[in-house]
């Protein structure tokens, strides 16, 4: 399943390339949510249609021999039974014109406003979270771009299995350095370390043992938390932007965050201050986590669990990202306006949970190169 998106394209193209290594083959490729000649023909619908047929036609190889459906975003949500019975039955025009478009005021709500309130402490640690697909990597990009403009060093790094940073910057910005967090090359690192270190003195049984000790799952774990932990350390120097994997990927690093926490507070106790990583991402003027999600029911309600599950760990999210917001587009179309009106209670929803919030409009191109990603800056949300 992915969407008619040159990165979601690329996801599932890895995913299925996976797939195969582990000797599952075939598949069926549906694709979701692309826009039907019924969204009417004003400019933005214009433009939508063609950056989708673009990506569509420059289908990677991986799965693009794959049989293949294609299923049509439709003016309301597909939530309930009657709306689930009409998602194979093709929209139209007469279904368009009669949906609701009602007017939606989404009030005022420009991510540069969000960008001002990073700034004001002069560095600090950004965190971008959310489900996969929501625009994570596009919102951090675009903050870290925005930062770099403003005369600021900033690292810009993800921990993102998928690392579409580079295709989102498509070039360098002068200020910004660009990195991943990529687990295959932290574990290789932390067992050369260990070996090097611990296993220097070591018979060659006991280097033998100590090898094997190190191709533990939990090795793994200990290796991107060690970098992980480098990034959050240099947040007190200048700005570390971080654009995180999906929500279930990002728990488990916290988890063992978390982990290493209880046990330096165990073994040092009272006897001595300390500082973990952990306890730089609850502090909240140090730390500032943004969830990003789309004005949508499920991404809305995963986000929600995420901002529950960390606040259990005493990390409070400083704001909250809408992207590709049709509301914040202002569309003309009935069909548009339609789906625009339905964006109105989830967004509803986030502000009852956040007194910070940006809204980014949904684009005619995509966000990709330094110009673009400045743009999204620059966006006021207007009453649709």
């Amino acid at each position: 399943m992915t969407r008619a998106q040159p990165s979601s394209l690329k996801e599932v193209e890895r995913t299925c390339l996976e797939l195969n290594q582990i000797g599952i083959g075939g598949g069926y490729l549906v694709v979701n949510g692309v826009l039907p000649e019924a969204a009417g023909g004003e400019e933005l619908a214009k433009a939508l249609r063609a950056r989708e047929g673009a990506a569509l036609a420059a289908i990677p190889a991986a799965v693009a021999g794959l049989p293949r459906d294609i299923l049509e975003l439709k003016p309301g949500n597909m939530v309930g039974i009657p709306a689930l019975e009409s998602l194979f039955i093709p929209t139209s025009g007469a279904e368009a014109a009669g949906a609701l478009a009602s007017g939606v005021d989404v009030g005022d709500a420009p991510l540069a406003a969000l960008v001002d309130g990073i700034e004001a402490n002069g560095h600090g640690l950004v965190m971008c979270m959310g489900k996969g697909g929501v625009g994570k990597t596009t919102v951090a990009a675009a903050i870290a771009v925005a930062l770099a403009k403003r005369g600021h060093a900033v690292h810009l790094t993800t921990t993102d299995p998928a690392a579409h940073l580079s295709e989102t910057l498509h070039g360098s910005v002068a200020g910004l350095t660009v990195s991943r967090i990529d687990p295959a090359a932290a574990i290789q690192e932390y067992r050369a370390h260990v070996m090097d270190t611990k296993g220097r003195s070591m018979d060659n049984e006991g280097r033998a043992a100590l090898a094997e000790d190190l191709m533990s799952p939990c090795t793994d774990e200990v290796a991107v938390f060690r970098q992980f932990s480098r990034v959050v350390q240099e947040s007190r120097r200048h700005f570390v932007v971080m654009d995180t994997a999906p929500t279930g990927h990002t728990l488990l690093l916290l988890d063992a965050t978390g982990s290493y926490h209880r046990e330096i507070s165990r073994q040092v106790g009272n006897s001595m201050g300390f500082v973990t990583p952990l306890m730089r991402l609850q502090d909240p003027v140090g730390t500032k986590v943004i969830l990003v999600t789309l004005a949508e029911t499920t991404p809305v309600l995963e986000a929600a669990e995420l901002k529950n599950d960390l606040e259990r760990a005493g990390i409070r999210p400083w704001a909250w990202v809408i992207n590709n917001s049709i509301a914040a587009a202002r569309p003309a179309s009935p069909f548009l306006r339609a789906r625009a009106s339905y964006e109105a209670d989830q967004i509803t929803k986030v502000r009852a949970m956040t007194d910070r919030i940006a809204l980014i409009p949904l684009l005619p191109e995509e966000p990709v190169g330094e110009a673009k990603l400045t743009a999204l800056t620059s966006f006021t949300t207007q009453r649709v």
